[in-house]
């Protein structure tokens, strides 16, 4: 696709291809899966074709460039300081009114599904991020619960930055991933009132078994069980029978919950009735495991999926995929054959132990 043709705006349910150049590894994903017609939420990617537009319309990619070029992934202090530069330019320099325009008209059309205005999240999309032999999938960053154009546009400038911390940078440099084509989309997507959320795995993550699913579930929103700051649930499931070989109910002992009147998510501490209770019904249970098997069918390799349970929205039509991404730890190898029959263990590995997360409220 020429430069002229690329879109700077693809809402996830266009019809056009899942291109992951155009992209990035996230919103290449809602994409499919929104064809796919898995329950994805809303939204749309401001594409790397607005990124690339942004760095070469204010001269910053010249600038990048320059600063990246020799830089010693071990000299922390050097690494810290092209970071911080980079960061304020991505976020202070002018953007042309052709970007803001196509923002804008964006922002108003996915605004008018609703009868009233709705908060979204702000999602990062790296072209080198979720890739199978490159996971460093949360190295950029997700802002929550937004309200009205100027801070989204804010924030997506703040998504563009993320694209160089110093972690990113370093993991780039230190993993031979070229700075060259790398580029930053950014979903704006509606965001998801969630009373139980988590991840689930289409594998054993201890031992790499295909033939099961494990699901870490917590009350409220799902940053809480990705970052590991609760004990989740931690149910595994054979992926056939979707019966369950294994369960451990966690403590869960906080949940991020929306709060109207500041805009954002608060933290409350939770009762001592709903910790000792599993946050997800027999029915969600057995729901959110088919829902991570459609996705490893739809993808043909074991997947890594994040889903929520809107509060908002009836039994049956409330859960949602919010992403799925290629598990990479064990996926590559050649499995050990299944057990004949597998007997129930205990004290299985929570998903969180595996992975990392680097969400921030406005």
């Amino acid at each position: 696709m020429s430069a002229a043709a690329r879109p700077l705006i693809q809402f996830f349910d266009e019809g056009l291809p899942s291109d992951h150049e155009l992209l990035g590894g996230k919103c290449a994903s809602l994409v499919t899966m929104t064809a796919a017609g898995m329950p994805v939420p809303p939204g749309f990617a401001v594409t790397t074709a607005t990124y690339d537009e942004f760095v070469g319309y204010s001269g910053l990619a010249g600038t990048i460039a320059e600063l990246l070029a020799g830089l010693d992934p071990d000299d922390v202090t050097s690494v810290d300081g092209v970071s911080q530069r980079i960061r304020d330019a991505i976020c202070s320099v002018e953007v042309s009114e052709r970007l803001r325009d196509s923002f804008d008209e964006a922002w108003d059309r996915l605004q008018s599904r609703f009868a009233e205005p709705v908060p979204v999240a702000v999602r990062s999309s790296a072209t080198a991020e979720d890739l199978p032999d490159a996971s460093f999938a949360g190295q950029q960053d997700t802002y929550l619960w937004l309200t009205g154009a100027g801070e989204v546009r804010e924030h997506i400038r703040k998504c563009w930055a993320s694209l160089y911390t110093s972690r990113a940078i370093t993991y780039r440099l230190k993993n031979g991933i070229p700075e060259e084509g790398l580029s930053m989309a950014v979903a704006v997507q509606k965001m998801v009132s969630a009373r139980t959320a988590g991840v689930a795995m289409t594998m054993n993550p201890s031992t790499g078994d295909r033939s099961k699913i494990v699901i870490d579930a917590s009350w409220g929103i799902g940053e809480a069980v990705v970052s590991g700051h609760v004990t989740p649930d931690n149910i595994m499931l054979d992926k056939v029978m979707m019966s369950i070989v294994s369960e451990h109910i966690g403590d869960k002992h906080i949940e991020l919950v929306p709060d109207p009147a500041a805009k954002g998510l608060i933290e409350l501490e939770v009762d001592a009735a709903r910790r000792g209770i599993r946050s997800l019904s027999d029915d969600e249970l057995r729901a959110v495991a088919e829902l991570a098997k459609r996705a490893e069918q739809h993808y043909g390799t074991p997947q890594d999926v994040e889903w929520a349970i809107d509060r908002d929205l009836p039994a049956g039509e409330n859960l949602l995929l919010l992403q799925a991404r290629p598990e990479t730890v064990h996926s590559s190898r050649t499995p050990d054959p299944a057990p004949a029959t597998a007997a129930p263990t205990t004290g299985v590995t929570s998903l969180t132990s595996m992975l990392t997360g680097s969400i921030r409220l406005p």
